[in-house]
């Protein structure tokens, strides 16, 4: 397993991250991560352990620099900015190409709340994301883009997280291309319940190991 701590250059700005690479993978999944997260999200980190033993490299990166986050504390400035999160993850996936273990494989995005839009709206923009998965996700926020996403998504949310289970299903009824949703016992927003973040690990895995692997062939 190689493990890269990154730069990667966006706008005006140096984005941080953490390519992992295992000895042989079979397609590459990027995470975007929610409002007030970071690299270092701890769910997150434990989806992508859970991938990279499936055979996935992984990237997780920073959408915002360390200024930019203490001013989205006060103002919530950027959180909502889905246009700024979803072009600064586009020139992400071009920066990923550089990378000769990962520059031919198939490309998987994970997101969680408000990345989940982002990553929907830069997949209706580019053609190289071959799946996505949303986990506790505002998909609605992606607005018009849904009907552009040509990318297999998942949407996964918790059982008891109900306003967000209504929000899933509006923006599921504008999705174009091949769609599920799957619902996690006893799990709330944040996945905190014993057991459920393995689900959505299982969930992920499976949704990208069915995807990834047609886009290969």
């Amino acid at each position: 397993m190689q493990t890269l701590q990154v730069q990667i250059p966006v706008d005006y700005v140096k984005l941080g991250g953490i390519l992992e690479i295992p000895g042989t993978a079979r397609g590459v999944v990027v995470f975007v991560h929610g409002s007030g997260s970071s690299r270092f999200s701890p769910r997150n980190r434990q989806v992508a352990a859970g991938l990279q033993r499936e055979g996935f490299a992984t990237l997780l990166f920073d959408l915002l620099t360390q200024d930019e986050q203490r001013h989205d504390d006060v103002d919530a400035t950027y959180r909502f900015n889905i246009a700024l999160l979803a072009r600064r993850l586009g020139s992400t996936l071009g920066w990923l190409r550089q990378w000769a273990e990962v520059a031919t494989q198939p490309v998987g995005l994970f997101g969680a709340s408000t990345g989940a839009a982002a990553a929907l709206v830069a997949a209706a923009q580019i053609n190289t994301v071959s799946a996505i998965v949303s986990r506790g996700g505002r998909p609605d926020l992606a607005g018009t883009a849904l009907a552009s996403v040509r990318a297999p998504t998942l949407l996964i949310v918790g059982e008891l997280d109900t306003e967000v289970i209504r929000l899933n299903q509006k923006a599921a009824g504008q999705l174009t291309c091949e769609h599920s949703m799957a619902i996690v016992a006893g799990a709330t927003h944040l996945f905190e319940e014993p057991g459920t973040l393995d689900e959505v690990t299982r969930l992920a895995a499976g949704w990208f190991g069915r995807w990834l692997t047609r886009a290969i062939s």
